[in-house]
């Protein structure tokens, strides 16, 4: 942390700040755009003053004030913004009270421009700096009323644990102080000599295992300094032995195939900076502010970036994954899957799969128009509006389907787009867990092949995980059910929360960093998201 002020026994000195000028204070306890009755703090200003004992001793700041502007100026080990607890200003105005002695007037300001300030950061540590809402995310932010921030400083100090309070205040949910751990070991970095400037791009389009490559050195610092490489390996002379086993590990961690060979996007890849992944970090701190996890003791979890469905459960105050799996999301160009969080509360065994109108008028008629034998190979059938089914293709039937007056289904079967099971977890946006019958997608890095709704790798495994508690759902009675092709719907007992998240870094693998392409555009939208509120304020 930054020492803004040391002390001895006694009086307090000021130490230097790099940086600033006590002269340049002009209205010493006036700082630029604090507001001092902002209502989300407080209400009352008497009150205030009654509840949080003065920052000031004998008119000194006291420790307590050096431990607030220190943690607002290592705001940034949080991924942060200093400026916007204007620390700058505060530490100039604190550092010229203590050289002037402050008088009650000017010392009563202070403390409510630094109890304030200190407010703000608690409260966007706590629970994040904007509404998630704001990314058309379909899940709300925590309320404010949880979490009063003026009231936890004035007991905390109150109670001389003002520390323990500010380190209380962080996020206790998964992954949070390790993705913060390591977000600032790449802080520490800064900018290495290896990233001053770009590697050479491959004599031809990509550089394969055994090549020679004027940028060997180069590439190898860069692992070493991600801990890819071992610190003592030796530069070959061609690409080639350990430095290909390093360059597959950098591009398993950046969520890329694993063969060696650096094409243009591993090329991109390894270009990025360490101050840049400190950003990347920095925007996943604080979607876990905001994310709700763990709402209820079992919890699903899909990550779309990584592809990657788990399970949860919790035991008194301790997280157990009981469940990690492989997922296939909605096409990033045109059918993405929603940010979102609802409840499990049905599972339907040989589901039949109502075709969505949209995709039945983009793709499901005109192949139909075109192939009419489409409509038995895929076991589709017609709903009318009483109801009725019709098993036969007519011309008739598809202008009815076009029209929104019939819909067009698929029957329970091998064929069947959503496998033999489906997760039901009712929103406005009609995406659910399912199967598939293209079960080799899978083996792709990148998976994004979907309409929207999320296709699962272990279906049965994920049964069991849902339908725990059931002992009568065996392993045995979930594969008969999915195999049974009559369509049948089980209410949930205790209603699950399916959490569909997103982050591109993702601490995993006994602490290992990964990073994910930002398929979505959501960091590039959360980031501008955070240069509006900043700006705001």
């Amino acid at each position: 942390m930054l020492a803004l002020f040391t002390f001895s026994t006694g009086a307090q000195t000021p130490s230097g700040i790099p940086g600033t000028n006590a002269a340049a204070v002009e209205a010493p306890g006036i700082i630029p755009g604090v507001n001092v009755t902002n209502p989300d703090l407080f209400q009352d200003a008497q009150l205030q003053e009654a509840l949080v004992p003065s920052w000031f001793q004998r008119g000194r700041p006291g420790a307590d004030a050096v431990l607030a502007l220190n943690t607002l100026a290592d705001a940034e080990t949080h991924g942060l913004n200093p400026q916007d607890y204007h620390v700058a200003e505060l530490s100039r105005a604190f550092e010229q009270a203590a050289n002037d002695h402050v008088e009650p007037a000017m010392a009563a300001r202070l403390d409510d421009q630094l109890t304030e300030a200190l407010g703000r950061y608690l409260r966007d540590l706590h629970q994040g700096r904007l509404n998630p809402e704001i990314l058309q995310h379909r899940f709300k932010a925590p309320p404010l009323s949880t979490f009063d921030p003026r009231s936890i400083i004035a007991e905390a100090r109150t109670a001389g644990r003002l520390a323990q309070a500010l380190n209380d205040a962080a996020p206790e949910v998964p992954m949070y102080e390790s993705l913060r751990a390591t977000m600032n070991a790449y802080r520490a970095m800064g900018l290495p000599p290896a990233w001053q400037r770009d590697l050479p791009a491959p004599p031809a389009r990509s550089l394969k295992p055994g090549e020679e490559y004027t940028g060997l050195a180069t590439l190898a610092a860069r692992l070493i300094a991600l801990s890819d490489l071992p610190p003592s390996t030796i530069v070959p002379t061609r690409y080639e032995g350990e430095l290909v086993d390093a360059v597959r590990r950098f591009q398993i961690r950046h969520g890329l195939d694993g063969d060696g060979v650096i094409g243009p996007t591993t090329l991109t890849e390894l270009n990025v900076t360490p101050p840049q992944r400190v950003r990347q970090m920095a925007l996943t701190l604080e979607r876990l502010r905001w994310t709700p996890l763990l709402y209820g003791p079992r919890m699903i979890v899909v990550n779309v970036p990584e592809f990657v469905l788990r399970a949860y459960e919790t035991q008194g105050n301790r997280v157990r994954l009981d469940l990690e799996m492989r997922v296939i999301v909605g096409r990033a160009l045109d059918t993405r899957t929603p940010i979102f969080l609802e409840d499990m509360r049905f599972i339907e065994f040989s589901p039949y799969w109502n075709v969505p109108r949209s995709i039945a008028r983009s793709e499901t008629l005109p192949r139909l128009r075109r192939d009419p034998s489409y409509f038995t190979q895929q076991g589709f059938e017609f709903v009318a509006q009483d109801g009725k089914t019709v098993h036969s293709l007519s011309s008739a039937a598809i202008d009815a389907v076009q029209r929104g007056e019939w819909r067009i289904r698929q029957r329970p079967g091998p064929r069947n787009a959503l496998g033999d099971i489906k997760f039901i977890f009712p929103n406005d946006q009609n995406i659910y867990l399912h199967h598939t019958p293209a079960p080799q997608l899978f083996s792709r890095v990148r998976r994004d092949f979907s309409h929207g709704c999320i296709r699962i790798e272990s279906p049965v495994q994920l049964a069991l995980f849902v339908l725990h508690g059931n002992p009568e759902w065996t392993e045995i009675r979930i594969d008969e059910a999915m195999k049974a092709g009559k369509s049948r719907t089980i209410k949930l007992e205790q209603p699950i929360p399916v959490l569909i998240a997103y982050s591109t870094a993702v601490v995993k693998n006994g602490g290992k960093v990964h990073f994910y392409p930002d398929i979505y555009k959501q960091d590039a939208r959360l980031e501008q998201a955070l240069r509006d509120v900043g700006r705001a304020h």
